[in-house]
């Protein structure tokens, strides 16, 4: 599929959205996000998994142990999936997968402790612009071996196990949800425009694993009523599920987020919320049930 070329285009921040019509009076449009990118990338180590099937896979990973926590203690492990054609940014996707603010000292602190694990699909992109080789089912068995080599090879220090992603991202986190099912004790599906059968979802639901399912409601790629609405009702139903759907996708200063390259997505990257912790810059939640954002979302499960 043709996805903008972040690394040759810039951002447009003169443009008006098509929701702008919507936001009521007091609402503004925001075009950045108030968090600093690209300063943890060095805490990343990078890894090469070999796989004939998919070829050489390429991960990034961040040790908390190596970085200053107690090596006596068990910390959860987070596997962030990124979006389409994001691999093509290199290190860069490891901001813009939503992982980056999660290896700061401040979200570590706040989780007690994470590992990190960040894998690329073997992406390119042809002459046409359209993307190849994003995520598919053919990826569900090397980047689970991924995750349980960055596992056995930290077994005395790690915890629960998380996996979260948006846009493509968000439908391979169902993916392995569904072909790992009771693996994993956390998931956070982004932004996703695929969902699993309902049959699918209750195997899911009922393996105990601790749901946050989150998505605009004015999305532009990943169209709210077309993906969500018909199946609201039965998320909300879920087990151990936090459905966050909210009107509108903010950045930290509390204005209605867009996001301008060659087409419109600021309602679907809600992944910058996420990266963000799903907190305003004034220390307000975005939802009441998650009031200490992501970090403490997290935390919470571990504690369970």
């Amino acid at each position: 599929m043709a996805l903008p070329d972040f690394k040759h285009i810039q951002q447009d921040k003169s443009a008006v959205p098509q929701w702008a019509e919507f936001l009521k009076d007091g609402e503004f449009i925001s075009y950045s996000t108030t968090y600093k990118s690209k300063i943890y990338f060095d805490l990343f180590d990078e890894y090469t998994y070999p796989c004939a099937e998919t070829g050489d896979l390429r991960y990034y990973v961040y040790d908390p142990v190596k970085h200053g926590a107690d090596p006596n203690k068990k910390y959860p492990a987070l596997m962030w999936l990124h979006g389409a054609s994001n691999s093509l940014m290199g290190v860069g996707c490891i901001m813009c997968c939503g992982a980056e603010q999660y290896a700061s000292p401040k979200y570590q602190a706040e989780m007690g402790g994470a590992y990190i694990i960040v894998p690329l699909a073997n992406e390119q992109r042809l002459d046409d612009g359209n993307v190849l080789g994003t995520w598919s089912e053919v990826y569900s068995k090397p980047i689970k071996a991924i995750y349980d080599k960055v596992c056995d090879e930290n077994t005395e220090n790690i915890g629960k196990k998380f996996v979260m992603g948006a846009s493509s991202g968000g439908y391979f986190t169902w993916q392995l949800l569904q072909d790992y099912c009771g693996f994993f004790d956390g998931a956070i599906p982004i932004s996703s425009g695929y969902f699993p059968s309902y049959e699918a979802l209750d195997k899911i639901s009922q393996s105990g694993v601790q749901l946050l399912i989150a998505h605009g409601r004015h999305d532009e790629m990943a169209v709210f009523e077309e993906c969500i609405a018909p199946h609201e009702e039965k998320l909300s139903q879920l087990d151990n599920c936090i459905c966050f759907f909210p009107e509108w996708v903010y950045n930290g200063d509390g204005g209605v987020s867009s996001v301008f390259y060659s087409f419109e997505m600021g309602q679907h990257c809600m992944i910058n919320w996420v990266q963000n912790n799903l907190m305003f810059d004034d220390g307000t939640p975005a939802d009441s049930r998650l009031p200490y954002g992501v970090t403490g979302w997290i935390k919470s499960v571990c504690e369970k």
